[in-house]
């Protein structure tokens, strides 16, 4: 019998100050990476999906962005691996 599934993992990689599309509110917003892992037998092997978010701290709503915009929003320049 061979177990294999995904895992999902979400990482923080910032906080940015930015204006919420949907509440208006200059607020907090977490910059995430979620990423999704094939498994077999419960170890995570190689990544199936990426994919970056911003959710607002104040109504918490969640805003999907591309790759090159979460570049570019990082401080300092710093790119996203």
């Amino acid at each position: 019998m061979i177990i294999f599934g995904t895992k999902g993992y979400l990482r923080q990689l910032a906080v940015l100050t930015l204006v919420c599309g949907r509440c208006g509110n200059s607020a907090a917003h977490a910059l995430r990476r979620r990423t999704t892992k094939f498994t077999l037998f419960f170890v995570p092997l190689f990544p199936v999906s990426r994919s970056y978010l911003t959710q607002c701290t104040f109504c918490g709503a969640e805003e999907r962005i591309s790759r090159e915009r979460a570049d570019a929003l990082l401080p300092g320049g710093s790119r996203v691996s």
